[in-house]
Order: C-alpha cells, then structure tokens, then sequence
C-alpha cells in the first residue's frame, strides 16, 4: 500500500507564520524534502523537529522524482517543503505531484502561506479578479509577454528578485505606461517589510535610490477602460 506526499507551506519570513497541523505533519513523516536543506533546518530547529532531509530543487528534481516516487510506493510518508511558501507556486513541486497523482499515491496539500495573497490584499489595487505571472522570462519571451500584458485588465501578480527590481519597474513603464499605478512587496512578515505604492515612475524613482533586498511581490493594476 502506498504511503502518502503531503505539501507543506512554510513561513515567508516571520517562523510564527505557520500552522499547527503542518507542524504536527512534519514531527510525524519518515522523510522531509526540501528546496535548501540549510533553510529548512532553521525551521525544524526552532520547533523542534527532527527528521532526516532531502534536497529537492530545481536542479535535481527531474532526477529524484523516480527516487521519491518509489519510496512512496513503498509506504513511506514524506513532505515536501520549499525555503519559503506554498511549494509550486513558482518552486519545486509540480513534477513531483503530478508523478504521485499519476502512481496512485494520495498527495494532500495543507492551506499555508504564499507571498503573493498578503501583498496583493494589501496593495489596494483590486483583488477580486488577477492574475498570477510569478517570474517572468529573463531573455526568451519576456518582451512578447510584456506586450500582450500592457493589454490585460485585470490586476497582475509578478514576482521579482531585488537585483532586477528596478529594471523590470522600468520595462514596466516602457510598456503599461509611467503612470500606471503599482505596489512593490518586499521582506514580508519581517521586521523590515516594506509596501511601496505609485506610480511605474514614482516607484523606479524609489528604489533607484536605495539598496533593495529580500523577496519582491509586484502588485499592477489592470488596464482601465
């Protein structure tokens, strides 16, 4: 009889930020997988979890999936983790799911957090209708998505690394407009959390002036009417 893959979210940033029960699932699976073992080992500490840990990325995971899936087969219970959030969305874990749904393993995911939803709630740009992009291509793509976006008018969701904050805000402006109104999310739940709010041109104006670090959430309004 197979065992059983449960997705557990991890805290964005504050280690409150995390639920009882998935607690409780990590305390009680055979085996934890986990995007950064190092990471991961911070969480597990601090609530005295003690497990053994697999890596699990974005570079091995084509490569241990198999592993993974026989294991399952075998009986094991295993969670899967990410450093950060609800594993795939836009980290590992879709492949390792799909394989488990597709061998007759149960696979259950717990309700947890997911950077996108305080940032979007929080941004006082219209949340009843989005869209997720997470990561946009660097090169390949990344133009041709650009200019069929600057037509969408639902609130767009774009996630972003510190480093290429300000060059994105720019092409931004180059294609939905300086004036379009947006809020950047960064360090969420931590002691620095920042929402910036205004204007492509207010925000590029911001952030050009300063050192950016932590997570990037990119909130952008719909094109209006």
């Amino acid at each position: 009889m197979p065992g059983k893959l449960y997705i557990v979210p991890t805290p964005i940033g504050n280690l409150e930020d995390i639920t009882l029960r998935a607690i409780r699932i990590l305390k009680e699976v055979d085996l934890i997988l986990a995007e950064d073992t190092r990471t991961t080992s911070v969480l597990l500490r601090h609530y005295g979890i003690d497990k053994p840990l697999h890596s699990h990325h974005q570079f091995n995971e084509h490569r241990s999936v198999d592993n993974v899936t026989d294991r399952l087969l075998l009986g094991s219970v295993i969670a899967l983790v990410s450093d950060a959030g609800t594993p795939g969305i836009s980290d590992p874990g879709y492949l390792l799911i799909r394989a488990c749904i597709r061998a007759g393993i149960p696979v259950e995911c717990l309700p947890g957090p997911t950077a996108f939803v305080p940032a979007l709630v929080n941004s006082g740009i219209p949340s009843d209708h989005f869209i997720f992009e997470g990561f946009l291509p660097h090169k390949k793509g990344r133009h041709t998505r650009l200019q069929q976006l600057a037509k969408e008018e639902k609130t767009m969701v774009f996630y972003e690394s510190p480093f290429r904050l300000v060059k994105t805000l720019t092409q931004f402006a180059e294609f939905f407009g300086s004036n379009r109104y947006a809020c950047v999310s960064r360090e969420l739940t931590k002691i620095h959390e920042e929402n910036a709010r205004g204007t492509m041109e207010e925000l590029i104006l911001h952030f050009s002036s300063k050192t950016v670090k932590g997570e990037i959430v990119i909130i952008v309004e719909g094109l209006k009417e």
